[in-house]
């Protein structure tokens, strides 16, 4: 499995905690572990790492915005600090200047253009179940 698979599947974990507590959906501001994830969506493998870590179908929408990556915390004390992956553009460039802050500072601020939702929605993935949507 690959490191970005790896990230997507954490991050879809902490979706689906958040989700379940009523906050809002996590940022994703890593194109590295976005293209796993567009690699993956619409595909049976897709809606059962959803299902596996999230507990639910998860979609992926349009999402843009700028400021900080809310759930770092949940992630850092879940799996420790977030790997270089999370800082890779899509062609496999590290930013250098955005982890060494985020390693001196504990924080992330970023831009991001999508991040995942739940319930009724879009084609990406199946509606998600009433039972789950509780």
């Amino acid at each position: 499995m690959s490191t970005a698979t790896t990230e997507l599947r954490r991050f879809l974990t902490i979706t689906g905690q958040r989700f379940t507590t009523g906050q809002s959906a996590p940022e994703m501001f890593s194109p590295a572990v976005d293209k796993a994830w567009h690699d993956l969506l619409g595909t049976p493998a897709y809606e059962a790492l959803c299902l596996e870590t999230a507990g639910q179908p998860i979609r992926h929408v349009a999402n843009n915005g700028h400021g900080p990556i809310a759930w770092v915390a949940a992630y850092e004390e879940a799996y420790g600090p977030l790997p270089e992956i999370w800082f890779t553009d899509a062609d496999g460039t590290v930013d250098q200047d955005a982890i060494a802050r985020y390693r001196q500072t504990g924080t992330v601020v970023a831009e991001w253009d999508c991040g995942p939702a739940g319930g009724d929605g879009d084609d990406v993935a199946p509606d998600q179940p009433e039972t789950a949507r509780r």
